[in-house]
C-alpha cells in the first residue's frame, strides 16, 4: 500500500538582514555585484556564455597579474581552489616544503598527505610571517622537494608573508611554488608572473567582494607540464584540471565538463570588472589607508594587534580581546545592536583574538567609523 507524502512544510521566503561584514569573509558584496547575479540564466553552453566566460578569464588575469593560459575559476570555494592545486600536481612520493604560521598552512600539509605525498613542515610562531631563512634551510636539507607551499595572506592571524622572496627561493632550489592567495587577490600587491608563482588559488569571497563559492586559480606553464606528465591520473574527477581545461580554454566550441555556475559566474565578473575600473594599485592603496583609519581607531580604544606593523594585512586586522571582555556576548551585541559582524579567533587564536575584516567593497570610511564607534560604545558597555 502507498504511503501518504509526507505533509508540505510551511515555510516563509527567507529574508536576511543587511549586515555589515567586517569579519574575515565573506565581505560585503558590491550592489553591482548582486545585481548581476540576478541577470537570467543562460546554458553554460550557450555561446554568449562562452564570450563572458572569455572575458573573464582576462579579468582574472589582470586581477593575478599574469599571462597564464591557464588561469580560470574553480566552481567551488576556495578550499576547492586549494584542493585543486595540490591534487593536479603532486602524486604519491612527491615531498613538499610547507610553511605553517596559522590554520591554513595546516590545511595545506592535510592536503599533502592526502595525495600520499610527503609534507616537510616549516613553522613559524601564530601572527608571525613565514621565515625565508627557515625556508632555505629545509630546501638546502631535503633537495628531494618537489615543491614549497605557503599562505601569501593567513587569515587565521592576519600575517603577510614575503612571496616574491619565497618563491625566489623555490626557483633557486628547483620548485614549483604552490601559494594561497585567499585573502590577498585584489587586497595587497599579487604579481604572479613577477613574482614565478608556479600555481595559486583564492576565493571569490574577500577582497574581490563577490558572493562566495568560487576559487580563481592560476598555474603556469611548468606546472602545466608538471600536470600533463603525470603517470598516473588526478584522484580527483572534479578537480582534474586536464579535464577542465578545454572548457575554458577559449574559442567557440567549448567540451562540456560540468555545469557551471553560471549566476555565480556573471557576479564574478562583474566584480573583476568593477575591480579592473579602479585599477589595482589603487585598490591596494585603498585598503592600506583604511587600515590606518582603522588602526588609530583602535589604538585609541587599547586593543592591541596581534601581527607587528610590517607583517599585517590592511585587509584582515586580528586585535587581542582585552582582559575580562566575553568573547561571544560582545559578538553577539554587535551583531544585535549594529548589525555588524567581526570574526572570532581561530585555533591558537580561539577566545583571544577578534579578527576585523577590511576587504574589497567593505573597506570603506563609513564602515571603519561604524566599527570603531561601536566597539567602543559595547566595551564602555561589558560588566
Amino acid at each position: 500500500m502507498q504511503q501518504a507524502l509526507l505533509a508540505a512544510p510551511k515555510i516563509a521566503a527567507f529574508l536576511p538582514p543587511q549586515r555589515i561584514l567586517m569579519g574575515p569573509g565573506p565581505s560585503d558584496v558590491h550592489p553591482q555585484v548582486l545585481a548581476a547575479q540576478a541577470r537570467p540564466t543562460v546554458g553554460h553552453l550557450d555561446p554568449l556564455f562562452i564570450g563572458m566566460m572569455d572575458e573573464l578569464k582576462q579579468l582574472l588575469q589582470y586581477a593575478f597579474q599574469t599571462r597564464n593560459e591557464m588561469t580560470l575559476a574553480v566552481s567551488a570555494p576556495g578550499s576547492a581552489g586549494m584542493e585543486t592545486c595540490f591534487v593536479n600536481l603532486l602524486e604519491p612520493g612527491d615531498s613538499v616544503i610547507v610553511c605553517r604560521n596559522g590554520v591554513f598552512g595546516e590545511r595545506m600539509r592535510q592536503n599533502v598527505e592526502r595525495c600520499g605525498a610527503t609534507a616537510i613542515t616549516v613553522d613559524n610562531a601564530w601572527g608571525e610571517p613565514v621565515d625565508p631563512t627557515a625556508v632555505e634551510a629545509a630546501l638546502k636539507a631535503n633537495p628531494q622537494a618537489k615543491y614549497l607551499a605557503f599562505v601569501h595572506a593567513e587569515t587565521s592571524t592576519g600575517a603577510l608573508s614575503d612571496a616574491k622572496t619565497l618563491c625566489a627561493l623555490a626557483q633557486q632550489y628547483g620548485c614549483l611554488s604552490i601559494v594561497d592567495a585567499v585573502t590577498s587577490l585584489g587586497g595587497v600587491e599579487l604579481r604572479v608572473d613577477e613574482w614565478g608563482i608556479d600555481a595559486i588559488y583564492s576565493g571569490s569571497q574577500k577582497c574581490l567582494s563577490c558572493v562566495p563559492g568560487l576559487s580563481p586559480v592560476s598555474f603556469s606553464a611548468k606546472a602545466v607540464a608538471r600536470i600533463k606528465a603525470r603517470t598516473r591520473p588526478v584522484q580527483s574527477w572534479f578537480l582534474d584540471q586536464s579535464l577542465v581545461m578545454s572548457y575554458w580554454s577559449g574559442g567557440a566550441k567549448r567540451s562540456y565538463h560540468h555545469t557551471a555556475p553560471v549566476n555565480a559566474l556573471y557576479a564574478l565578473h562583474e566584480s573583476l570588472r568593477l575591480l579592473a575600473a579602479e585599477g589595482l594599485e589603487q585598490s591596494w592603496q585603498r585598503h592600506r589607508d583604511m587600515h590606518q583609519l582603522l588602526k588609530h581607531g583602535l589604538t585609541e580604544l587599547g586593543l592591541k594587534f596581534v601581527v607587528a606593523e610590517p607583517y599585517r594585512l590592511p585587509q584582515l586586522n586580528t586585535v587581542y580581546i582585552p582582559q575580562g571582555v566575553d568573547d561571544g556576548a560582545m559578538r553577539k551585541q554587535l551583531l544585535e545592536l549594529y548589525n555588524l559582524e567581526i570574526g572570532a579567533g581561530l585555533g591558537d587564536l580561539a577566545g583571544k583574538a577578534w579578527r576585523i575584516g577590511l576587504m574589497g567593497y567593505g573597506a570603506r570610511r563609513e564602515h571603519v567609523a561604524l566599527c570603531v564607534k561601536a566597539l567602543s560604545e559595547v566595551l564602555l558597555n561589558q560588566p
